[in-house]
């Protein structure tokens, strides 16, 4: 998985940031970041593919993955998903407000 990129200039597009992934087979996919946050011990991120994902049917709009970030084991920055389901669940209750609170 890659860093942060900014791949749409910014006159174009307002506080829009996308972030590029790799994964295990080298595809790499564009995600928006729709929020990111400080919990507990970790930084988190609610993300927003740009692409359909493959087996899924995806209601424009409503559906968001969220990734925790870590550092690999030459301590470069990645991605990874929460394997911990109470704690995904707690993240994402938080991303709920946030976005409910945006929207008024």
């Amino acid at each position: 998985m890659s860093d942060k990129e900014n791949m749409i200039p910014e006159d174009e597009m307002e506080d829009v940031d996308i972030i590029s992934l790799m994964d295990d087979d080298g595809n790499e996919y564009e995600f928006e970041v729709l929020d990111e946050i400080d919990y507990k011990d970790g930084h988190y991120y609610a993300l927003m593919p740009t692409f359909d994902l493959p087996d899924q049917n995806i209601e424009s709009g409503s559906t968001y993955m969220i990734f925790e970030a870590v550092e690999d084991e030459n301590g470069d920055p990645q991605l990874a998903e929460i394997e911990d389901d109470d704690l995904l669940d707690e993240i994402a209750e938080i991303f709920e407000n946030n976005f409910d609170a945006q929207d008024e």
